[in-house]
């Protein structure tokens, strides 16, 4: 991008069970109660959105007027966990869904906007809550179903932050719009397998674009591929002759202990990588510890019906490059 904008603040709300992982110190707000103080899980949603929006606010010392446009999502039907969570904010709002690749789409688009001088401030901001999740996509929890070990656990979490012309950074320097990318794959209980080949697609362009590689970034982050979906990433790289090395990773696996709790195959949710990026990874790089990060989502692009219609699962994946200094 031509001015490289600045992430001006950043802020992350989590459930309980997010709270009991590994990246617990990294979020501003782990709530003790689902509900959030409402009486239905899409409403707990809608206010764990409003308050992760005013937390930014917060941070940032910015007024709701002060945010020329808001771009947000979560995997509800007609994205009513965003769309309901900031209704009294009186931001012009753009929904975007795509699926748990939304973190890096309201990045991206948030980061193009200010870039393209379209607004001096925009806001990105994407949540999921696991059982308002599960009551769409799979079944009500009171009925005890069984997981395989490839299905992923969704997160209940939120992120949001202010991307603005100038600040401190990280700065928004490249984005990657991806290609959506079918495998074939059916078994909604297995989003890991269909979504790493979307995650290749975008990354290996990325890097073509740039003519970069593995090796010259401090941290390359999915979310969410989850256990079975990193290691699928990993082949499709090594069948290229690339090795990702150490310094990839996957939000799925970074906001969960897998051994500690049971999470099967990892985290999901658009709100995993929401939270791990306005959580530890941003932290992480005003702190200084990375100084060039990709940070890719990918989202597994089903609902209910074409589950239910033998569908396969199309997959997309966007990638936001971040680097501590603008140059």
């Amino acid at each position: 991008m031509s001015s490289a904008p600045a992430v001006h603040a950043w802020a992350a709300t989590v459930g309980k069970k997010e709270g009991e992982g590994p990246l617990a110190r990294t979020f501003d707000t782990v709530s003790e109660d689902s509900f959030f103080g409402e009486k239905t899980w899409e409403k707990a949603e809608s206010a764990m959105v409003k308050a992760t929006f005013q937390t930014l606010l917060r941070k940032s010392g910015l007024a709701s007027g002060d945010i020329g446009l808001i771009f947000a999502g979560d995997l509800l039907n007609q994205c009513v966990g965003s769309s309901f969570g900031i209704r009294d904010t009186l931001v012009p709002y753009f929904g975007v869904y795509g699926a748990c690749s939304t973190m890096a789409e309201t990045l991206a688009l948030a980061a193009m906007t200010v870039d393209g001088g379209w607004a001096e401030t925009a806001a990105a901001l994407t949540s999921s809550h696991f059982c308002s999740a599960e009551r769409q996509y799979r079944m009500p929890l009171e009925y005890g179903g069984q997981r395989p070990p490839t299905s992923q656990w969704t997160v209940t979490g939120c992120g949001a932050l202010a991307v603005t012309r100038d600040g401190p950074g990280p700065y928004v320097t490249h984005v990657t719009p991806g290609r959506i990318i079918d495998a074939g794959i059916k078994d909604a209980n297995n989003m890991g397998a269909a979504m790493a080949p979307a995650a290749h697609d975008t990354m290996k362009a990325h890097f073509a674009a740039l003519s970069s590689s593995p090796r010259d970034y401090d941290l390359m982050v999915t979310g969410d591929l989850g256990a079975v979906g990193a290691s699928i990433l990993r082949d499709l790289f090594g069948m290229d002759g690339v090795d990702l090395g150490s310094k990839y990773n996957d939000c799925g696996l970074m906001i969960f202990d897998r051994k500690g709790q049971d999470v099967h195959s990892g985290g999901s949710g658009c709100g995993c990588s929401a939270a791990v990026l306005c959580g530890y990874i941003l932290d992480g790089m005003r702190q200084g510890r990375w100084r060039r990060v990709l940070f890719t989502a990918t989202g597994a692009l089903l609902s209910p019906t074409t589950t239910l219609q033998g569908e396969s699962i199309p997959s997309v994946a966007c990638s936001v490059e971040l680097r501590a200094e603008r140059s």
